[in-house]
């Protein structure tokens, strides 16, 4: 199965060199030229890999990160210069996973996304629709408007907060929460015992 890779990016050049990179691979490749755009692609594609520059008109690459990792949790590459080193650094702290210099080694950047996409895939990566209503991670499938989990296509009856734990955890493939965590998380109020969490 294809990956879809969008590329984002202001400068037509280094699009048009990134689909020549990465056009030997099995990727279906979408394009974007600022962050506005970026965003409507995810919006309508299941993408699984961005390659974000940081400098761009309209919407940059900052105000994109933060808008998409309130949705969508898919492996992003920064496409940074050398003197965009704070940009960059902010970038790593708003969830972006790996970046890249420019000008880039196209041997460089066929690795780094080789490498992203195999830890999303090995992470069990939580693939949603379009319209982010379903999560999927391997077999268990979430309806986040319906408030239902199946597994292998049979339903599985949870209560509220177990829904919400489900939730929790499907949305954040490959994190570890403590059970303090979760239960701040779900009760929406600060941890003192734990021993419902700890039973189920």
């Amino acid at each position: 199965m294809p990956h879809h890779i969008l590329i984002c990016d202001d400068e037509r050049d280094i699009v048009s060199a990134l689909k020549i990179y990465l056009s030997g691979e099995d990727y279906i490749l979408h394009t974007a030229y600022n962050g506005r755009e970026g965003l409507e692609v995810l919006a309508k594609e299941p993408i699984d890999l961005i390659l974000l520059d940081i400098m761009m008109p309209e919407m940059d690459g900052i105000e994109m990160m933060q808008r998409l990792r309130e949705q969508y949790n898919i492996p992003v590459i920064l496409l940074t210069a050398k003197s965009e080193d704070t940009d960059k650094i902010l970038g790593l702290n708003l969830g972006a996973d790996d970046y890249i210099t420019k000008p880039f080694n196209p041997m460089e950047v066929l690795a780094r996304v080789r490498s992203q996409l195999r830890r999303y895939t090995q992470l069990g990566s939580a693939v949603t629709s379009p319209s982010g209503k379903l999560w999927r991670v391997g077999n268990i499938v979430m309806n986040d408007a319906e408030k239902t989990v199946t597994v292998d296509g049979e339903p599985v009856k949870l209560t509220p907060m177990e829904f919400r734990i489900v939730q929790l955890l499907i949305k954040n493939p490959g994190r570890v929460f403590s059970a303090d965590e979760i239960y701040e998380r779900v009760w929406n109020e600060k941890a003192v015992n734990t021993d419902t969490i700890d039973r189920k």
